[in-house]
């Protein structure tokens, strides 16, 4: 199954939460099933501004261009990256999917979050590293999970958290550097995907009748 997802009119959406989230669930499965898809822009996109470090001349430093915001981040064809897909509804009830063991990293480098956007299950370890060597704050805005707000000064290198409830869509600011923002997606199954800058996406290993 593939769907191509064009999205409308989402400058003031960008600019107000700095993330798109499309929700998509196939309709017909026989068998075990994988949904593939592009999202892309439609329409004239808005011009990004360069962000300004000059606050913090070690971050500067580490990049030889101009570095733009990463709310809006445009390929070929206006497909769009940063896109997290997931399944909303349709899963069999009340079945439980294993967490992996491995973590979901976050790296604070050159004082840009990496990735900008990411998914993680209930309970699995969201491990963040702080590759500058400058002081860094990772503040989670969740409304349904309990925040974190952890300093990262320049000696310490890496923390773990993890998310206790199911929340679709939340932002990550760091109080030290304003322009320093990311989203993740807190899910209870594994069943969601974050576009590249080619804008697809695919979710594999669905259940047959979802």
């Amino acid at each position: 199954m593939t769907k191509r997802t064009s999205i409308r009119g989402i400058a003031s959406g960008l600019c107000l939460v700095g993330l798109l989230t499309a929700a998509v669930w196939p309709k017909v499965v026989h068998a075990a099933a994988s949904v593939n898809g592009t999202v892309t822009f439609d329409g004239k996109p808005p011009a990004m501004r360069p962000l300004d470090m000059a606050a913090e001349p070690t971050c500067a430093k580490k990049h030889t261009t101009p570095q733009l915001s990463e709310a809006l981040v445009l390929g070929s064809g206006n497909t769009m990256a940063n896109i997290i897909v997931y399944v909303s509804k349709g899963l069999p009830a009340g079945k439980k999917y294993p967490v992996p063991a491995n973590p979901v990293v976050l790296d604070q480098n050159g004082c840009i979050y990496k990735p900008h956007s990411m998914g993680i299950m209930v309970g699995q370890t969201y491990k963040i590293l702080n590759s500058d060597g400058v002081l860094h704050n990772i503040h989670t805005l969740p409304k349904v999970n309990a925040s974190y707000n952890q300093a990262y000064p320049p000696t310490r290198k890496e923390g773990t958290t993890t998310f206790a409830k199911e929340e679709a869509i939340f932002n990550i600011k760091c109080d030290v550097h304003p322009w320093m923002l990311a989203n993740i997606g807190v899910f209870t199954h594994p069943f969601f995907s974050v576009t590249g800058t080619d804008g697809k996406f695919t979710i594999s290993g669905l259940d047959p009748g979802t």
